[in-house]
């Protein structure tokens, strides 16, 4: 086990406020793991803070007419106090404004420049006559060569998630005064990773640099692997670390040339990792270098899927490329979360912004947490649902774990004056883990003893939805123990039994005190006061109960004083999700009319076919399916390979969707199929089915898709 944990998150851009997307993305996988690791006793320094430069910013300062300095405050201000309010437990959140990250961005470039790990080049870049500057890659929009989306970013693509150049862009413009930019000569510094390709795939695929062992593929998840080797097949290219910019960090002024240059953004923005901790250090008297250079300790970079390359392969190269700093043990990457059938959007305000959340759900913030955990996108693609949250909130939190905490709170005050009761241990009870079963006091706590186990085990291999589950299992087992045992029908004729009954179920909400304290911080602390224990300070508590249930040890003694109930969560009504679904039926009623009048032309409809009978339609078998692998077809530029699961088999299906997704967008998304489609043979394999799509005027595919988690195999008529 190292003996100290570096945890990150992703530097969100200060250009705008945080939605869900980004707080199931990578905010509250990583304040799970740094609250884990703290209750273990775990060493652990978790930063973060926002990314103040960029072109996305300046873009920003000229839409809204003000200065990027202003536009940072701003939002910088909004970012930290939502993170606050929604529980995010940072050690630091920093600003890469800061004196402090300018000089340490500088001091690498030096460091880079001086070990010869950058080539000058001359080369011919997009420049916009009309505004009389060169473009940033943000600067530039065009048509995605992937996937044909129109508003695609000269160095992404945001509907696909495909890293571009702005050269990759059809038919681009200039975001600064809509013009056709022409392309003009300029030298930058360029960061050679085509000299680190043989050891970034070694360690990317075995683990290993220079025949140490620095972590293990099988705990990284596939499409992380996948994405950087689909990088890694293409061969790496030398890449720009510096652009032409008035807003950023400078290139050291010393170097020949550097007038007028700031470094690239994703050479300046990781790098904040390192100032935010150096700033940490400096305010608590600690040593910064044993969180980044020390082999004993663990690095772990929580992000989402559009930034994978830049976390495996361009910033450990330039880790390693540095000399001095060691490499990130996992980046457990999540995909990304949409919203009532789309895809958030920023710039559309197709959004559920977290500020909002916590100003018009105040003291619900974990009910929020709660449903992004569960909706959480670990493997592929999620979407968050407002009656999906009312949901789950109402029959989990409120049914299931408020219900049990409340009746034995309520019951044990009844019973005995809020005061926990002694018990014979040797009392057999009905368990709450199998119906009909009897248990003993110690069975009963050594079965919670392995289902914290199984929680912890999740946790460290970042299967976050799992390790919930089983939290969910301890508040269901206790709410079965109470039916069972019916304590309120035997407390006059067996009141021994029900003491037991009660001191276990008190045993169980003791243990759900602390389990439910990564995920549910806020719930944790007033549960903790009900049950007159003290608050938790993340200091080892999670490893003191385990020990205390190893050994057969009650969490809460015998005649200790218990707090008083209260609702640990409360029901949403209706009224008050339809508010939310209306607020986002006129955010898409205003979308519609702006691209009505930006887009007045009509759309050619394509002929309805000739009218069928029922009896035609009836014969069609359409099923409800996911897509658990995909590869592309050889030889073929419009197949993949897909294996789909129809819930009670799984099927081969060859679809003509590779001109429009890659493999990695495709695995885990739920689709529709024609399951009676007689065979075929293509490309020397036979496809049993097909995927049903939409299409759009410009032939773009799009899938059909059931309600999100929806069972396999289920009819669609």
């Amino acid at each position: 086990m190292k003996k100290r944990y570096l945890v990150t998150a992703a530097l969100p851009y200060a250009n705008g406020p945080l939605h869900i997307g980004h707080l199931a993305g990578a905010y509250l996988p990583a304040d799970i793991y740094v609250r884990y690791l703290r209750l273990m006793g775990r060493d652990v320094v978790f930063v973060c803070g926002s990314d103040e430069h960029g072109a996305a910013i300046t873009v920003k300062a000229r839409k809204e007419g003000t200065t990027p300095q202003a536009i940072v405050d701003k939002y910088h201000a909004i970012l930290r106090d939502t993170f606050e309010k929604i529980g995010i437990s940072f050690d630091i959140y920093h600003r890469t404004s800061a004196p402090i990250h300018h000089a340490t961005s500088q001091d690498f470039f030096r460091k880079l420049n001086k070990n010869g790990e950058f080539i000058e080049e001359t080369t011919e870049q997009y420049y916009d006559e009309t505004a009389g500057q060169f473009l940033a890659d943000r600067y530039i929009v065009g048509t995605c060569p992937v996937c044909a989306n129109p508003e695609a970013y000269g160095d992404q693509c945001e509907r696909c998630g495909s890293t571009l150049s702005p050269t990759d862009l059809i038919e681009p413009k200039s975001m600064l005064s809509g013009s056709v930019p022409v392309k003009r000569p300029t030298k930058h510094w360029f960061l050679r990773l085509d000299k680190h390709e043989a050891w970034l795939r070694e360690w990317i695929n075995t683990g290993k640099v220079d025949g140490k062992q620095l972590h293990h593929p099988a705990d990284w998840k596939n499409h992380v692997l996948g994405q950087c080797n689909s990088w890694l097949d293409q061969g790496l290219q030398p890449r720009a670390m510096t652009r032409d910019l008035e807003w950023g960090v400078d290139v050291p002024p010393e170097i020949p040339g550097s007038e007028g240059k700031k470094l690239y953004v994703w050479l300046d923005a990781p790098i904040g990792y390192i100032s935010a901790t150096k700033q940490w250090a400096q305010d608590h008297g600690k040593n910064w270098e044993l969180y980044w250079k020390n082999p004993d300790t663990r690095l772990v970079h929580f992000i989402g899927k559009d930034n994978i390359v830049f976390h495996c392969l361009i910033f450990p190269a330039i880790l390693k490329a540095h000399g001095d700093f060691i490499l990130p043990v996992n980046v457990p990457a999540n995909q990304f979360l949409n919203l009532e059938g789309r895809k958030l959007s920023t710039s559309k305000n197709w959004a559920v912004w977290v500020h909002e959340y916590c100003a018009e759900f105040a003291g619900q913030e974990d009910a929020l947490r709660y449903n992004m955990i569960k909706k959480m996108p670990e493997q592929s693609d999620s979407e968050f649902t407002w009656k999906g949250f009312q949901e789950t909130n109402n029959n989990e939190l409120v049914n299931n774990l408020a219900n049990f905490v409340n009746r034995v709170l309520v019951l044990s005050h009844k019973y005995y004056g809020g005061i926990v009761p002694s018990v014979n241990p040797d009392l057999p009870v009905k368990s709450g883990w199998e119906a009909d079963k009897a248990g003993q006091y110690n069975e009963e706590l050594a079965t919670l003893h392995k289902k914290l186990e199984e929680m912890n085990a999740h946790i460290e291999h970042f299967n976050f939805r799992e390790a919930l589950r089983v939290v969910m299992e301890i508040s269901g087992a206790g709410n079965a123990l109470l039916q069972f045992n019916e304590p309120w029908k035997m407390e006059k004729t067996d009141p021994d039994t029900v003491r037991v009954v009660m001191n276990l179920s008190l045993q169980f909400v003791a243990v759900l005190s602390v389990a439910i304290r990564p995920f549910l911080p806020f719930s944790a602390a007033r549960l903790r006061n009900m049950l007159g224990l003290p608050a938790l300070h993340d200091n080892g508590e999670l490893l003191d109960i385990l020990n205390e249930l190893v050994e057969g040890n009650p969490i809460v003694q015998p005649n200790h004083a218990l707090g008083q109930p209260e609702h640990l969560f409360s029901r949403i009504p209706d009224e008050v999700i339809q508010k939310q679904i209306d607020k986002l039926n006129a955010t898409d009623l205003a979308n519609q009319a702006t691209t009505r009048e930006d887009h007045p032309a009509t759309i050619n409809y394509k002929p309805v076919k000739e009218t069928i009978q029922y009896d035609d339609f009836s014969k069609l078998d359409i099923r409800t399916g996911t897509i658990l692998t995909a590869e592309k077809v050889e030889k073929s530029k419009k197949l993949l390979k897909l294996s789909v699961d129809l819930g009670f088999e799984t099927r081969t299906i060859l679809s003509g969707i590779a001109e429009h997704y890659t493999p990695e967008e495709v695995i885990g998304r739920q689709v529709i199929v024609l399951a009676n489609l007689a065979p075929r043979v293509m490309m020397g394999s036979e496809s049993a089915g097909m995927i049903l799509m939409a299409e759009d005027a410009d032939g773009k595919l799009s899938f059909v898709s059931p309600a999100a988690d929806w069972p396999n195999g289920m009819g669609v008529s």
